[in-house]
């Protein structure tokens, strides 16, 4: 298996901040890397030193196997607004597209545009300051994805896109052969795509084959032993203090080499493995709650000709957690704008309806855009009270650094902060997720789980909103909203089973149609029933074994998988014959069907 990249003696610090040093690590071919580590640690600035974008402080060596193509996602895609969608994908991939001749530089443009019907951008003719950032990311993917090549350094793919996108980019790379390097919060993702996990803690790498789950149970194993082999050289530190107390001869030249070894020892044994985390109690609870929230009746939203809420009538309830999903640009963020009173008569939208906030309402509002600050904001001139700032990892030494100095994630921390020091008793968040890292997210959710107030959620983060949402409002697009009981991977499974059921009644009706232009019966004609054929009838027969073989041996696959004890080249070739099972599952699925309905 040849290696894609090799990286030794790397360093990156900004100013007295250490991020990571002389960190050293190898790709080989086929790895799908997840990198994970708390915000402000480093990950964007070792993503760009990999890319070519920023360079290492100590020097070191980054060593690429030759003529492999690496395409690098950044977090902020630079473009040109004036330029067409095609024109800026086109025009940024000239290292790609350099020297094609006409019929390979026709089908790399067909790749384009398939990625981009994918992505649900149906005209490439757009120009590029009128799409949404949800838009722009889609934009960014399809470029990288077009490019076919080998190598995909990825910064948080999965930020700013609705879960269709997700879902759509998660099944190409699980199925893609690509090699992949990624930074990303999305659990679910990083356990569909994934095959390892690489973490960046306290300035060193460790690497853990296998699924999310694996590198938990890994990790916590890697810190007990850690902390136990701490302990043990403690014991030992303490009989040679006790030595250099009482020995007259530790003095001597003769026990010179014990005396060295005595401070290695009390350097190692002030080692202690700490993990700070972020403290929600400091922030815990709400003002007191009335009976009544926002209610809602007959809301109606137009932007020009098109409609983005249509006669929504509801009344929100006390202590009710939902969730908010829909396609990008359907009309979410406007809405919870409408529900906290923030849409003003010169908008140029049109309002009606009516909406009633109780007396007692206290709201809580997280902004997917962030906070505004001034650039000259420090840290303590945001939030002026430190005992809570170092709560939230915002110790003394970061207390005056300005803000725009914070990375994204830390940003994003100081601004929840902002909003849950305010005690309210509906929590609206919008994105909440976006650029915080998993540690993070994971206090965060037990903290939601347990908030004494109401909760609203638009999140594109499935895991996020299976842990916390009772009930989830379905924007379906013109207004349309659906209210749907429970989780969102039931909702999912749910529409699944729908669309399942709308094409066989389409197949049907196709058959139909096209059987009434062949005969049209009599007034008083039965219709008459087709039988499967002989041969037709064992298909059906071995097609129901074949499914229920494929489901056993997919199972199998993916509990072997969740092991954590896979060799690392059983891993890839468990995963890749699993994206194969579920080809051949769709393929078998959709000739049942078929059959089915003949013999119906």
């Amino acid at each position: 298996m040849a290696s894609y990249l090799q990286i030794e003696n790397i360093s990156k610090s900004y100013g007295p901040k250490i991020l990571f040093e002389k960190i050293g690590f190898n790709i080989n071919e086929g790895d799908k890397i997840a990198l994970i580590a708390p915000n402000g640690t480093g990950k964007t600035s070792l993503m760009r030193i990999l890319a070519g974008k920023d360079k290492s402080d100590s020097g070191g060596k980054i060593m690429f196997l030759k003529d492999i193509r690496i395409a690098f996602l950044e977090q902020d895609y630079p473009f040109d607004g004036e330029k067409t969608i095609f024109e800026q994908i086109m025009s940024s991939s000239e290292e790609f597209t350099k020297g094609l001749d006409q019929e390979h530089l026709w089908e790399y443009e067909r790749r384009v545009i398939k990625f981009l019907t994918n992505f649900n951008l149906s005209d490439p003719e757009q120009k590029m300051k009128e799409l949404s950032g949800g838009e722009v990311k889609r934009v960014a993917l399809t470029q990288m994805l077009a490019s076919e090549a080998e190598f995909f350094i990825m910064d948080e793919p999965t930020n700013h896109l609705d879960i269709d996108a997700i879902e759509f980019l998660e099944g190409y790379l699980s199925r893609s052969r690509c090699t992949l390097l990624m930074v990303t919060h999305d659990r679910y993702f990083l356990d569909r795509v994934c095959n390892t996990v690489m973490e960046m803690d306290h300035g060193a790498i460790y690497t853990y084959r296998g699924n999310y789950q694996n590198f938990l149970e890994k990790r916590e194993e890697r810190i007990a032993n850690y902390n136990a082999e701490t302990d043990k050289v403690r014991n030992i530190l303490r009989r040679e203090l006790e030595w250099i107390r009482s020995t007259p001869c530790a003095r001597t030249g003769k026990a010179r080499y014990r005396i060295n070894a005595f401070y290695d020892l009390k350097d190692r044994a002030s080692q202690v493995y700490t993990q700070k985390q972020v403290s929600m109690e400091a922030v815990k609870g709400g003002t007191r709650l009335g009976t009544k929230i926002i209610n809602c009746k007959d809301l109606s939203f137009f932007y020009g000709d098109d409609c983005y809420l249509d006669r929504f009538t509801y009344n929100f309830q006390r202590y009710e957690k939902v969730g908010i999903v829909g396609r990008n640009g359907a009309g979410k963020s406007t809405f919870l704008n409408i529900l906290t009173g923030r849409f003003f008569e010169d908008d140029p939208g049109t309002l009606s309806g009516t909406i009633e906030r109780g007396e007692s309402l206290k709201i809580g509002y997280y902004h997917q855009s962030g906070m505004n600050f001034n650039p000259d904001d420090t840290v303590l001139d945001i939030v002026n009270d430190t005992w809570l700032l170092n709560r939230f990892l915002f110790p003394h030494e970061m207390l005056n650094n300005k803000v725009e100095r914070l990375s994204g994630g830390e940003k994003r921390r100081l601004y929840l902060l902002t909003i849950l020091m305010q005690q309210p008793n509906l929590l609206i968040l919008d994105e909440p997720t976006n650029d915080l890292d998993i540690v993070t997210l994971n206090i965060l959710e037990e903290y939601l789980k347990e908030f004494s107030g109401s909760l609203i959620i638009v999140s594109h983060d499935r895991h996020f909103l299976d842990k916390l949402a009772d009930h989830l409002f379905i924007f379906c697009g013109n207004g349309v909203v659906k209210d749907f009981v429970g989780t969102y991977s039931e909702y999912r499974e749910y529409i699944k089973e729908y669309e399942a059921e709308q094409k066989a009644k389409e197949r049907a009706a196709d058959k139909s149609a096209k059987g009434s232009k062949e005969f049209v019966p009599q007034a008083d004609a039965q219709p008459q029933k087709r039988k499967l054929t002989y041969k037709e009838q064992k298909e059906l027969e071995q097609i129901e074994k074949d499914l229920e073989a494929l489901a056993a041996e997919k199972a199998g696959l993916e509990e072997a998988l969740s092991s954590g004890t896979l060799p690392f080249d059983k891993l890839q070739e468990t995963s890749e014959r699993i994206g194969r099972i579920m080809e051949e599952t769709d393929e078998k699925e959709m000739r049942w069907l078929e059959l089915s309905d003949l013999s119906s």
